[in-house]
């Protein structure tokens, strides 16, 4: 009985000295060096100063909005926004939904107003809430809507304006994952900052 509980508790001690070496110190450094493969590696060590949460600005006059708009929230209240920013989600509600279809077509049309465009001209992610109500990207056809619009207001040129969307957008991960986007709180800022004079 003895040389079995010997035998068991050498098992069981090599047993967790191995995983023990699997899971602290070979698994961590696997995901290091992952997380160094190029395409990877902007958003590998946490986001710095880029704004993961989007809070929709809000114009003090909504016929003179220098700002650029990220994508609607089910948590406002406004079809438009601004977000709840203490509750995040979508709104559940299936594609079919006629509550759903009534919003979309109202903020196609709000949309459509504000940027002087016609409706059909809106791209999808202007209307569509994203799954959090809180992303901060937007796709780059929403972003050539409002330059327009943000250029007219701020007074800055507009092929000033498509350079700072051009800085603020990033690629396809890896070249080929995902679609391109663009940052839009990191975008307002350098709007804001080429209005000063940075």
């Amino acid at each position: 009985m003895l040389s079995t509980l010997r035998r068991q508790a050498g098992t069981g001690l090599v047993v967790l000295i191995v995983f023990t070496v699997l899971c602290g110190i070979v698994y961590p450094f696997a995901v290091w060096g992952v997380s160094r493969i190029p395409g990877l590696s902007a958003s590998a060590e946490g986001t710095g100063s880029t704004p993961v949460v989007a809070v929709d600005p809000v114009a003090d006059d909504p016929n003179a909005d220098p700002y650029f708009h990220t994508r609607p929230s089910a948590s406002s209240e406004d079809v438009l926004g601004p977000a709840d920013t203490t509750t995040s989600g979508g709104s559940n509600k299936a594609q079919d939904s006629g509550d759903l279809l009534e919003t979309i077509s109202r903020r196609r049309a709000l949309i459509a107003q504000r940027e002087g465009v016609a409706p059909d001209a809106v791209p999808a992610d202007a209307v569509s809430a994203s799954a959090s109500g809180l992303d901060p990207d937007i796709s780059p056809d929403y972003a050539d809507l409002q330059t327009a619009r943000v250029a007219r207001v701020t007074g800055l040129p507009v092929p000033r304006v498509q350079e700072l969307v051009a800085a603020a957008t990033d690629g396809r991960i890896l070249g080929f994952l995902g679609e391109s986007t663009v940052n839009v709180p990191e975008l307002n800022a350098a709007i804001a900052d080429a209005r000063r004079g940075r």
